[in-house]
């Protein structure tokens, strides 16, 4: 024994004063304390020792099931904690160890590489050690062997108790960054650990800061970085803190339960219980652990989860920039979202639960109408978005309702093999550009809708059509379906879905009631607008090719020019049509959309022209050229004519800038649209019919939706 002293290096375990770890580490304990001088030094004859057996009360571990969470810890390199009090004062820390594999009553546990182990603990006796059990803590209270530079040997008891748990459970961090933000000073530092309630950071001040600047009576705000990106930022409360002039520890407290992501909105997106739910599938930000969760509920916009209390991991403000939806296994959908709310709950039982709320941010466009389309199924069984349409029965339903009248049918049907061909494209190879909605039973087509993205950020409703009928009201299910896919949607970067907008004749009385109503209704140019073309027929062969008088001149638009057409149509309409037409000084060379669509198989081009008389802008010209039948009323196909100025602008001399154009762009048959469309009326350009155009800002969204909801009530 004495030789076995002899030959133990004693060391000093070094205590910062105040350190937090040793605060909230170590429970109160008024058991006997043992010295750290030990007693035998035969680790043979001590792992022998038979045990005695001691009843245990009900709040105590037997020896066989702690070795066995003591190999587990070893397992998955956990680590456990050894708690010391000092000789004089009532001091204790906590210093981390990793345990060794056990077979018997001894276990060996080394001290972590980080752990200031550098001098003599005479001033200290060894005391417990701890470990995280679930919600529990196990108290152990071993015989001391050994304990040296290295780590510690102990003797286990023949029973550990269980001691008070925490709320939650607290998950170590590593390599993760903090800002600290208070009345314009910035504190770096790093994330230490956490749970779904609080966080610890490790502050450094940078002279000639001190830490006098931190109010801790006032909030502060915070940002937690990875890596590569911010993944949580919000405003806190100083819990308490320990003391220090170079580095502090901080306890957290999120001050908001619930953050506004997005600007609130009257009308949200329909929630749904499916069977099986979903579960989602993540690596934590903050520890890279994987999460596996339940969805309590879902939309096409967001989703719930259910957390265990004490292992709730959520922060509200929290991103999870990779994160995947599993549906039974059968298929996954990934996508990022940010963690907006969490609330307790409580079930019929008693227990505590965590329901954590979920916004995505962002998702692949085709896995989106997966999604949505489960969920529109979910609601309405007969309701279809981008299903596997059979074409035949598509164009009967077409012909059947009158979509297709006599007129338009003449106009499309030297083109119908082309038109087919583009149709088939666009409704059984589901583009990202391209979205249909179809009420159907028993085989039989009720309801169609199409929407399709034939600009930047606004997409095109058309192809509206029902089967009039007493015993549904297909039209205004399929209405409705589009309108729901909006407002899950347009948040999605990957739609780029800022704008509705669509075309109709103001004598159709259904959309003009619709979306004509909509706008006066709201009476906010800048919300919803409302502008109308004169819509002629252009025939090259029916026309004057004669040339253009002198000081009249068509050249490529520049931005000026279009700087110049905005102001006009702020003067005369305050409205959308510009912006959603792309026809903005930013937009001028833009093709991203257009690649897209080549990608597809599918054509969308346009070109911009400008007419000037003596270097002045009398008109803007944007061509647009798509498929044959993208649009049936050839509204993708055809001359914009944008008038700024009439004066000296006649008739003629706007015949043959448009043939000038059909020359230069090669086309030969195609619609002219005027605007405004009284330039047509003073100037006596013949023209065909009225075409308005409807677009709606989905930052009014929920004015529009509050005015669909009172007219369908008498639709």
């Amino acid at each position: 024994m004495e030789s076995a002293k002899k030959n133990l290096k004693l060391i000093q375990i070094r205590a910062e004063s105040g350190s937090l770890e040793a605060e909230t580490a170590a429970p109160a304990d008024s058991t006997k304390q043992q010295s750290v001088v030990p007693t035998t030094s035969d680790h043979g004859s001590v792992a022998n020792r038979q045990p005695q057996e001691v009843p245990d009360p009900t709040n105590r571990i037997g020896k066989a099931q702690l070795i066995n969470k003591l190999n587990a810890i070893n397992f998955q390199d956990g680590t456990v904690l050894v708690n010391f009090r000092h000789l004089k004062y009532d001091k204790t820390i906590t210093l981390k160890a990793r345990p060794q594999p056990c077979m018997g009553d001894l276990v060996d546990c080394l001290w972590l590489s980080g752990e200031n182990v550098t001098q003599g603990i005479q001033a200290y006796k060894f005391k417990n050690i701890l470990i995280t059990n679930g919600q529990k803590l196990l108290q152990v209270e071993p015989e001391l062997i050994r304990i040296d530079e290295e780590g510690i040997s102990v003797l286990l008891p023949q029973s550990c108790r269980e001691i008070s748990s925490r709320k939650a459970r607290r998950y170590p961090c590593k390599g993760i960054t903090v800002q600290l933000i208070q009345n314009s000073t910035v504190f770096s530092g790093t994330l230490m650990d956490f749970n779904g309630f609080s966080f610890r950071v490790k502050l450094t001040a940078t002279p000639p800061q001190t830490f006098d600047w931190v109010n801790p009576d006032c909030p502060v705000n915070v940002i937690v970085s990875n890596a590569t990106a911010a993944i949580y930022s919000g405003e806190c409360n100083v819990i308490r803190h320990t003391q220090g002039q170079s580095t502090r520890n901080y306890i957290l407290e999120p001050l908001k339960q619930e953050i506004q992501r997005f600007k609130q909105k009257e009308f949200r997106s329909e929630r749904y219980v499916l069977t099986p739910t979903p579960n989602i599938v993540s690596r934590h930000p903050f520890t890279q652990m994987r999460v596996d969760l339940k969805v309590v509920d879902l939309s096409g916009a967001g989703f719930s989860l259910e957390e265990d209390e004490y292992n709730t991991m959520l922060l509200p403000g929290m991103v999870l920039h990779e994160l995947e939806l599993s549906f039974a296994d059968s298929y996954k959908i990934k996508c990022s979202a940010q963690v907006v709310f969490r609330k307790e709950m409580v079930d019929p039982n008693g227990e505590k639960w965590i329901k954590s709320g979920l916004a995505l941010l962002d998702m692949d466009i085709g896995d989106h109408l997966k999604l949505i389309s489960m969920l529109h199924q979910a609601k309405n069984k007969n309701s279809y978005i981008c299903n596997d349409v059979d074409l035949d029965a598509l164009w009967n339903f077409f012909f059947e309702t009158g979509f297709i009248y006599p007129d338009k049918y003449a106009a499309i049907q030297k083109n119908k093999k082309q038109i087919k061909e583009t149709y088939a494209k666009i409704y059984t190879r589901n583009p990202h550009i391209a979205r249909h909605f179809i009420y159907q039973d028993k085989g039989t087509i009720y309801g169609h809708m199409a929407m399709i993205r034939f600009y930047q950020s606004a997409w095109m409703i058309h192809h509206h059509a029902a089967r009039k009928s007493a015993l549904n009201k297909a039209g205004l299910i399929v209405l409705d379906q589009i309108g729901r896919m909006i407002n899950d949607s347009h948040r999605l970067y990957s739609l780029h879905m800022d704008y509705m907008m669509c075309y109709f004749r103001p004598d159709n009385k259904f959309p003009n009631r619709v979306f004509g109503g909509a706008a006066r209704n709201i009476n906010d140019p800048k919300g919803c607008s409302l502008d109308g073309f004169a819509y002629q027929q252009f025939n090259n062969p029916q026309r004057s090719t004669s040339e253009l008088p002198a000081g009249w001149q068509i050249t490529d638009t520049r931005s000026e020019d279009l700087e110049e057409l905005a102001g006009f149509y702020e003067h005369i309409s305050g409205g959308l049509m510009l912006e959603a037409l792309d026809l903005k000084p930013e937009k001028l060379g833009c093709q991203e959309l257009s690649q897209e669509y080549a990608k597809l198989g599918l054509i969308r081009q346009r070109q911009l022209f400008s007419l000037t008389y003596n270097n002045q802008l009398k008109a803007v010209f944007l061509v647009n050229q798509s498929d044959v039948g993208l649009n049936l009323s050839d509204i993708t196909n055809c001359v914009k004519a944008f008038v700024t100025d009439p004066q000296e602008f006649s008739s003629e001399i706007f015949e043959a800038a448009i043939a000038r154009i059909a020359a230069i762009t090669e086309k030969k048959d195609f619609p002219t649209l005027i605007y405004p469309a009284v330039y047509a009326d003073e100037n006596d350009i013949p023209y065909e019919k009225t075409y308005n155009i409807w677009v709606c800002s989905l930052q009014y969204s929920d004015a529009y939706f509050r005015y669909l909801k009172r007219l369908v009530r008498f639709i």
